[in-house]
């Protein structure tokens, strides 16, 4: 996980007992110029929102490995087939969110 992110959640979490991510739902996907797509970064990331009480949606994963093939220069995705896993995530985040919201 990249450093700024971590400070970035650190920041977001203080002072102790009132941590600004208690409770909230989370997604997590990512992408890499390597072959395992982030996958050591998200499962890392994952620990750290269970120690801060936030619940994670489990499915589906989406680790972007090659990612120097899958978007242009600007940015933008242009990978079709990657597009699926991502909207699915998006989809099922949003019921997920739903769902556990307070009544």
């Amino acid at each position: 996980m990249s450093g700024v992110l971590k400070n970035a959640i650190d920041w977001a979490s203080r002072p102790h007992g009132d941590s600004a991510w208690s409770g909230k739902p989370a997604a997590i996907m990512g992408a890499s110029t390597g072959a395992i797509g982030t996958a050591r970064a998200q499962n890392h990331l994952r620990q750290i929102l269970v120690y801060l009480n936030m619940f994670p949606i489990n499915q589906p994963e989406v680790l972007i490995s090659h990612a120097m093939d899958r978007f242009d220069q600007e940015g933008n995705l242009t990978d079709v087939l990657t597009s699926e896993p991502i909207i699915g995530l998006l989809q099922n985040f949003v019921d997920w969110a739903r769902r556990i919201e307070p009544k």
